[in-house]
C-alpha cells in the first residue's frame, strides 16, 4: 500500500526579524517540509538551522524581513508565584493566549532522557548510580493552560518578555490536567547562539557519574544533609579529575548556587561551552572546599593525547591559586596606564593567594612573562610555568607596581 503523507502541528516564537525561530525538537523531527503560518495570515517555508534532543529545542530559518519578535527575558530572574502567559496555537485553534502562575523550577520530569538510558553517557553525568544521557532538564513549572499544539511556544512574564519555550505537560489523558513545563529562556539562548555559529550544540562536561543524595544514602554515608550529588565515578582527563574531584565527594555549589538536585548542575553546565570554566564547591570528609574546572569537550575527554597532558597541569595550576578574575576594563587599563591586566575578584581561602595575601583588586598585568587580559589567559600563562615557580607582574589597588613569585607547592 502507498503510505500517505502525515502531517503535525506545534508553535515557535520568532527571535530575530531576519527570521529566527525557535521551537522544540520534537515538532520537526523527522519533518521532510516545515512551513510556518504567522498571525497575520503569511505563509513561509523554514529551514532547519539545527536541533538538539537532549535540550529538545529546534532552530527554523524563514526568509521574512522586519518581522515581529518576541523580547527575551532571564530565567534565573523568574520567582514563583509570578504571573506568566503561555502562548500557542493549542489543540488546531488560532493563536491562544493562557495565564497562569510559575509554580515550581528546575524540574526533571524524564520525559527527555526516556529511550536514552540504555546509550550511555560517561562524559556528562548521571542518577541513579548511572551514567546516562546528556539529556538536559531542569523546567519551569506553571500552571498556565498547555495542550497539544503549545509545544515550542512562548512562555513570557507579565511584561512580555520570553523566560521559556513551553515543551510538555503532564497529564493521565494527554490534555491539561494543571502541570505544564517550559525550558528556561537562559538556556535556549545558548543553544540558539551555538546553531547561528557552529550548525551544532557545543557541550562542555566536567566527567563525572553522580548520584542525588537521598535521606536513605545520607543515612548510609553519615551525610549532614540531603543537598547536593554525590560522585560515583570521574571521567580519566575530565574537568573533576583536573581539578582533584574523586569519587565519593559531594558536589554542593557551582557558580555559588546551591545544587538542590540535578538540574541545578545540568542546567548550568548545558549554558557553558567546552573551554569554559566554573567555579565547583564540593565536600570532602566533612570540609568545604572551591575548585574552577575549566569544562571539556567530548573528543578531548576520548584523546590522550600530550596536549591534553599539558592542560591538565595548568588547570590544577590555577585551581591552587585559589582566585577568581575578570578581564579589566579599557577604562581600568588607561588609570592604571597598562595596555592589559585581569583583576583579582575574589581570593579563597586556603588558595596560594590566600597564603602569600594576594589581595582583591589586585590587577594582573603578566603571567610568567606573559600579557593576560582574560581567563582563559592567564591559565595558558600558568602553562608555561618552570621549576614550579609561578611569577606575576601587577598594579595594586593603590597603583603601586606588584611582582611576586611563589612556588605552587607551598
Amino acid at each position: 500500500m502507498q503510505s500517505q503523507p502525515v502531517q503535525a502541528s506545534g508553535s515557535g516564537v520568532i527571535i530575530s526579524d531576519d527570521g529566527y525561530i525557535v521551537t522544540n525538537n520534537h515538532v520537526v523531527e523527522d519533518a521532510d517540509k516545515i512551513e510556518v503560518v504567522l498571525t497575520d495570515k503569511r505563509t513561509f517555508e523554514a529551514k532547519l538551522i539545527g536541533r538538539d534532543p537532549n535540550t529538545d529545542l529546534a532552530l527554523l530559518k524563514v526568509s521574512g524581513k522586519g518581522l515581529p519578535v518576541v523580547k527575551l527575558g532571564n530565567s534565573d530572574n523568574v520567582n514563583v508565584g509570578e504571573w506568566v502567559l503561555a502562548f500557542g496555537y493549542p489543540l488546531g485553534l488560532q493563536s491562544t493566549v493562557t495565564a497562569g502562575i510559575i509554580s515550581a523550577k528546575g524540574r526533571q520530569i524524564g520525559i527527555l532522557s526516556e529511550g536514552q538510558q540504555q546509550r550511555g553517557n560517561p562524559f556528562g553525568g548521571g542518577q541513579d548510580q548511572i551514567p546516562v544521557s546528556s539529556a538536559i532538564e531542569s523546567f519551569i513549572q506553571t500552571d498556565a493552560v498547555i495542550n497539544r499544539g503549545n509545544s515550542g511556544g512562548a512562555l513570557t512574564n507579565a511584561s512580555g518578555e520570553l523566560i521559556g519555550i513551553n515543551s510538555a505537560i503532564a497529564s493521565p489523558t494527554g490534555t491539561y490536567a494543571g502541570y505544564g513545563f517550559a525550558i528556561p529562556v537562559n538556556l535556549v539562548k545558548k543553544i540558539v547562539d551555538d546553531f547561528v555559529e557552529y550548525g551544532n550544540v557545543k557541550r562542555g562536561y566536567i566527567g563525572v557519574t553522580y548520584t542525588e543524595i537521598t535521606p536513605e544514602l545520607a543515612k548510609e554515608k553519615g551525610f549532614a544533609d540531603v543537598d547536593g550529588l554525590y560522585v560515583q565515578d570521574v571521567v580519566a582527563g575530565g574537568a573533576a579529575e583536573a581539578a582533584g574531584i574523586k569519587k565519593g565527594d559531594i558536589l554542593s555549589k557551582i557558580n555559588g548556587k546551591v545544587i538542590t538536585g540535578s538540574p541545578v548542575l545540568s542546567e548550568t553546565i548545558g549554558r557553558a561551552r567546552p573551554g569554559d570554566k566554573v567555579n565547583v564547591t564540593y565536600k570532602r570528609d566533612g570540609k568545604e572546599k572551591q575548585v574552577t574546572m575549566t569544562l571539556k569537550g567530548e573528543d578531548s575527554l576520548k584523546s590522550e593525547n600530550a596536549g591534553g597532558k599539558a592542560s591538565k597541569s595548568a588547570t590544577e595550576i590555577y585551581n591552587k591559586l585559589g582566585a577568581s578574575f575578570i578581564p579589566a576594563s579599557a577604562q581600568k587599563k588607561k588609570e592604571l596606564g597598562v595596555n592589559s591586566g585581569v583583576v583579582v575578584t575574589q581570593v579563597n581561602r586556603g588558595g596560594i593567594f590566600d597564603y602569600f595575601g594576594v589581595e582583591r583588586g589586585l590587577v594582573i598585568t603578566e603571567v610568567n612573562g606573559k600579557a593576560v587580559n582574560s581567563v582563559d589567559d592567564v591559565e595558558a600563562a600558568l602553562g608555561a610555568t618552570q621549576r614550579n615557580i609561578v611569577r606575576l607582574k601587577g598594579v595594586s589597588p593603590q597603583g603601586g607596581a606588584v611582582q611576586l613569585s611563589f612556588p605552587v607547592e607551598y
